[in-house]
């Protein structure tokens, strides 16, 4: 599905305007131009970024055929800008899903492609039909837009991942069970995704902030440099939700050693219990020399009063040695 915008140089925007429509509008100096890109064929849309807009083969080819990190490039008389979208959803089998943004963004146009419906994007699209304000600011002020809207959506994510974690030290703390430990490393797993998307779309919001681009002004560039600043804080928290997820597996394992503990603890204390049984059973199921039948009545006695001594004497000597161990 392919959707245009077009806001004139009076202020009037369409969102009715056809492809045959959009070379008149980039003819218009005082117009702004937005091509959106959903899941289209990429015969449809090399066509219109080849034949039209005149983008270099390799960056279309980046935008249809291949996936990016979070990056910038400059090409002079535009900049092509790969962010990521986020979303964070515990039920899911892949909880936290990504979805790149392609933007193309020159002097009175930006051109977007996307494979998948991003909220953040139909935010700002929709409140560009509704204020024309949003558009006034030409391309870099709606490249802001979309850029600062994306990044607001990482924090909600970045809170749901804080509420599941301390769902999980709670389960931890309280009843821990097998199917715990999948969810700390399923944890695990989408902090380390997050630092992967939140790193180098860092680092491409700085650039986007210190670089000299044609198309990025120096006062556009000092509101790149707040969605920095708001990315530099994620990634901070990010890292410490990592270090909590550590923690946590610590204690997961800390917490089923101590209850195996605990069954090692039960299972002695039954075994103390019944050894006085099985010494009275041993000591009376022992077969002496009848006194009564010489000539073994000694013998059989010598040996009665040697086992006894020796029943004596062992727990003793065992007692001191483990006292000289320092054991007991």
């Amino acid at each position: 599905m392919t959707r245009i915008m077009y806001r004139r140089g009076d202020g009037t925007i369409t969102a009715s305007l056809g492809r045959d429509g959009i070379q008149a509008a980039l003819d218009d100096p005082a117009g702004l131009l937005w091509v959106d890109f959903l899941d289209d064929p990429d015969e449809s849309c090399m066509r219109i970024l080849r034949d039209i807009f005149h983008f270099h083969p390799l960056a279309i080819d980046d935008a249809l055929q291949e996936s990016h990190v979070p990056k910038v490039d400059d090409w002079g008389t535009y900049v092509y800008v790969v962010l990521h979208a986020v979303a964070f959803d515990p039920a899911a089998a892949e909880e936290l899903v990504t979805r790149e943004l392609d933007i193309f963004t020159g002097g009175t146009y930006i051109v977007t492609h996307h494979e998948h419906p991003i909220e953040p994007l139909d935010r700002v699209w929709n409140a560009c039909q509704k204020d024309d304000r949003m558009m006034a600011r030409g391309a870099a002020g709606l490249l802001y837009h979309l850029v600062d809207e994306i990044v607001a959506g990482h924090m909600p994510v970045v809170d749901a991942i804080d509420e599941e974690m301390e769902r999980i030290e709670e389960l931890i703390l309280s009843s821990p069970s097998r199917s715990t430990l999948p969810q700390v490393l399923r944890i695990k797993r989408a902090l380390l995704h997050l630092r992967r998307i939140v790193a180098p779309q860092r680092e491409t919001l700085n650039r986007l902030a210190r670089d000299e681009f044609a198309v990025i002004g120096a006062p556009h560039r000092v509101y790149f440099r707040d969605v920095y600043d708001h990315l530099v804080r994620l990634y901070d928290i990010a890292e410490g939700l990592r270090d909590l997820a550590s923690g946590s597996l610590d204690t997961y394992l800390s917490v089923i050693n101590n209850r195996m503990n605990e069954v090692m603890k039960t299972f002695t204390l039954i075994t103390t219990l019944f050894m006085p049984i099985s010494f009275v059973t041993g000591f009376f199921g022992m077969n002496f020399f009848s006194p009564s039948s010489p000539p073994l009545a000694w013998t059989g006695r010598i040996a009665f009063v040697a086992v006894c001594a020796a029943v004596a004497l062992i727990p003793c000597g065992m007692f001191l040695w483990l006292r000289r161990r320092r054991w007991v």
